[in-house]
């Protein structure tokens, strides 16, 4: 027999086995792929998705320039520039073009003093149309954003209740569902924002809610009756596949309560499509904001969106289109960059969608 066949039934240790690898062998022996995370997979493939990053910077310049630009800006929203105390309204301050000064300021100019710019010009009370079109896109934003965290929290209550316990409860449910999904969309939220308009109006004097208006209040209650229903059937439909795996089973096998199986299997296990779902809702919430206010329905006066500029705008259409067309430039363009983003965050983040 071969004495290098009979070194593998020996019980003595070879030495030459603990020999430092070269770099070679190192090479060699280490050809897998560096450890990684499902969340680092998706970041990487949506960062190769141009169209998806370029629209996210978008988004990331149009949030930060509302959030710091009224911080150092000369005028103020509802500031009415000809108007000074004691002296009378000047009207050449009203509809100035972009970078047209009043008579008042080009007095300035000529003795020496320096004048910041009106870059969208001024509206028919002579506010500077800029820092409203700013202040606009900022409450737009944040309409969007807080009736889409509203519409997330009800569609994944609801949402999981109806799949995990499933049965007459997700029947019942359902049916609501199918009610709501019934209901004529833009019907419904036209009459609930005039109903609701006149019913909160009077319950909110003297309260902090006051200053959001009661405009802002029925939006998201409209939200919170209405939009829902999308978000909670695909949660439902999420955890209807996931409540069968071994480890949802084990889990009930061992005593956890449901309510412990959903926040700590079932939820975790869906935030992808959440997370997905959730930036697709936000532009439908902006889209919804712009269009209530653009009927008067939105916002309250003095406080601008940018729904609210455009409607203000159509008494001037012929001789001011700019009024018309910034506004809506700008959610044309908040809009389309978050659906981009949130088709970007899909097709990374989806398993489903993955090879």
């Amino acid at each position: 027999m071969d004495i290098n066949n009979l070194k593998h039934f020996s019980a003595q240790v070879d030495l030459d086995d603990f020999n430092p690898a070269s770099e070679k062998d190192k090479e060699y022996m280490v050809k897998m792929r560096p450890s990684t995370t499902a969340f680092k997979d998706g970041v990487r493939r949506l960062r190769k998705n141009k169209i998806a990053m370029i629209s996210f910077w978008i988004i990331v310049i149009i949030a930060l320039a509302v959030i710091f630009i009224p911080m150092f800006w000369p005028y103020k929203y509802e500031a009415i520039l000809g108007m000074q105390p004691g002296k009378p309204v000047d009207a050449s301050f009203n509809n100035l073009a972009p970078f047209e000064y009043a008579k008042s300021e080009l007095a300035r100019i000529e003795s020496g003093e320096s004048v910041f710019p009106h870059i969208f010009g001024t509206d028919a009370q002579g506010r500077d149309y800029f820092i409203r079109v700013v202040y606009g896109t900022r409450i737009s934003l944040a309409v969007g954003l807080f009736a889409s965290i509203i519409v997330l929290v009800i569609g994944l209550l609801v949402g999981s209740i109806s799949g995990y316990c499933g049965g007459v409860v997700d029947m019942i449910i359902m049916r609501i569902v199918d009610i709501i999904y019934s209901l004529p969309d833009m019907l419904m939220v036209i009459l609930l924002a005039a109903v609701l308009k006149v019913a909160i109006g009077t319950s909110l004097e003297g309260t902090p809610l006051a200053k959001i208006g009661s405009n802002i209040i029925s939006l998201f209650i409209i939200f919170a009756i209405l939009y829902w229903v999308s978000m909670a059937r695909l949660i439902r439909g999420q955890i209807l596949s996931l409540r069968e795996q071994e480890y949802v089973l084990a889990s009930q096998a061992a005593g956890a309560k449901g309510s412990w199986v959903i926040r700590k299997h079932l939820i975790p296990n869906c935030i992808s499509v959440i997370v997905i779902s959730t930036a697709l809702q936000i532009p439908s919430a902006i889209f919804t904001e712009s269009y209530l206010s653009f009927l008067g329905l939105g916002v309250n006066a003095p406080m601008p969106s940018l729904g609210s500029l455009a409607s203000d705008a159509l008494n001037g259409l012929s001789s001011y289109p700019y009024r018309l067309i910034i506004p809506a430039i700008v959610i044309s363009l908040i809009v389309l960059s978050l659906n981009l983003f949130g088709d970007g965050l899909r097709d990374a983040f989806d398993p489903k969608l993955n090879n």
